[in-house]
């Protein structure tokens, strides 16, 4: 399956930005891809910034918006290009609240919930919510659980959560309604703003989950 024109809408999103809509978080994920393939490669006209989001990818800073637009929709890309980059491991413990009833769903007891959820690799697909909260995708539909039907109003820095296609791990404290499966033992790699790159999970990074905390 690729990535094909009848799939791709192109809309100005300011006088030197596009936003490119696609049909679903992998068309995506393989889209965001090749961009920076292309830019890499020095194949692609100058773009300042590439913005991923859940169904559009955000490029500002274009320099000819409309040489883009019209050459953005007739692209090929296949979508396994979205698993290529950096794996990432996180040291994760299955202690999360909310174990029992995502086991319950899955029709698993907790032990094989966190031995199926570490058994994946994930991919950051976009960021957002707080600064260093990444979006992973790559758990089977079959898993996809519903959010909290009444959200907490304290979830705890390095709780690993699962929200309908995505899993995440919260960098710090904040309200939220994902279903919290496991804890990570120590959450301050994911953001340091001290850090050249402030967060550990960007776009396009691949993660697994290394179960245990060790």
């Amino acid at each position: 399956m690729t990535a094909t024109a009848p799939a791709v809408t192109v809309r100005p999103a300011g006088r030197s930005a596009l936003l490119v809509e696609l049909p679903d978080a992998e068309h995506t994920g393989a889209f965001h891809a090749e961009l920076l393939r292309r830019r890499a490669a020095g194949t692609l006209p100058p773009v300042a910034e590439i913005v991923p989001g859940a169904r559009t990818v955000l490029l500002d800073g274009v320099a000819d918006p409309e040489l883009l637009a019209r050459q953005l929709p007739a692209w090929d890309v296949p979508l396994g290009a979205a698993q290529e980059g950096d794996v990432v491991e996180i040291p994760v413990v299955y202690d999360g609240p909310d174990l029992a009833e995502v086991a319950d769903r899955w029709g698993v007891t907790e032990d094989e919930v966190a031995a199926r959820h570490s058994s994946y690799t994930y991919r950051v697909a976009f960021c957002g919510f707080a600064p260093g909260f990444g979006y992973l995708t790559g758990l089977p539909a079959e898993l996809h659980v519903p959010r909290r039907a009444t959200p907490r109003t304290r979830v705890p820095a390095g709780a690993l959560a699962l929200a309908g296609p995505y899993s995440a791990v919260y960098p710090r404290a904040t309200p939220g309604g994902w279903q919290l499966i496991g804890t990570m033992p120590d959450p301050a790699p994911l953001w340091d703003p001290s850090r050249e790159a402030a967060a550990l999970l960007t776009p396009g990074t691949r993660v697994r989950f290394v179960e245990g905390g060790v």
